[in-house]
């Protein structure tokens, strides 16, 4: 069941995505009218928790970082309405027990039999390439025994760079594979990394994009570095 907050501004914003940015959509029919799944997208912009969600025909909810909910200001209330009204849930992903209670807030929406957004690299690209993909959305799958379907994102770095709160008027487009039954040992930490690697070639595969085995946060840190 859809709650109202979340109902009303998909109506609300729908209509503006669809006239405005007239999304071309491959593939939703991969994303399971029921029960839990896992949607893993590559990771460009803000907006891809924006228009993937309004393009899906359940509700997705997606593990957002909890700075997104603590901005000071009115533009940080605005924003903490917004994720709120889009169905996010605020976890602390910076590390150790902080991530292991992001991962049991996940295993509770899947558990419940919705739908989780999550996007594998951790945080976006700082340069339209593919990075290396975390471990626990594939533990997630484990243990919840839910399927992972593959998206790839297009174009929304251009719609809405880092930084750039008014987005251009482009279109955007987006593909969803087909689902993926993981299995194997959630305790083991090399097949947690197989299975990872093995999904980051398959967004890849939709995606086109060029893939760096190594974390976006690392890059990120070496573009702070040299600047």
């Amino acid at each position: 069941m859809v709650n109202l907050p979340y109902g009303l501004l998909r109506a609300f914003l729908t209509p503006f995505l669809m006239v405005l940015f007239r999304p071309k959509v491959t593939g939703l029919r991969n994303v399971p009218a029921m029960g839990p799944v896992i949607l893993a997208s590559n990771h460009l912009s803000f907006s891809d928790s924006v228009f993937m969600p309004l393009v899906v025909p359940r509700k997705v909810t997606f593990l957002a970082k909890s700075e997104y909910f603590t901005s000071p200001g009115p533009k940080g209330l605005l924003k903490k309405l917004t994720f709120i009204a889009l169905g996010q849930v605020p976890v602390d992903r910076s590390g150790g027990r902080r991530s292991e209670a992001a991962l049991i807030t996940g295993l509770k929406v899947l558990s419940d039999g919705n739908c989780l957004g999550i996007y594998p690299e951790g945080t976006r690209s700082p340069d339209g390439r593919l990075y290396k993909g975390r471990t626990g959305l594939v533990r997630l799958a484990l243990e919840s025994g839910a399927p992972v379907v593959p998206v790839a994102m297009f174009d929304t770095d251009k719609i809405q760079p880092t930084g750039k709160v008014i987005p251009k008027i482009m279109r955007v487009k987006m593909v969803f594979g087909e689902p993926i039954y993981f299995k194997g040992d959630s305790t083991n930490l090399q097949v947690l990394r197989d299975l990872t690697d093995e999904l980051m070639r398959k967004i890849q595969e939709l995606s086109g994009q060029e893939y760096v085995d190594i974390f976006a946060t690392r890059r990120k840190a070496e573009i702070d570095e040299a600047e």
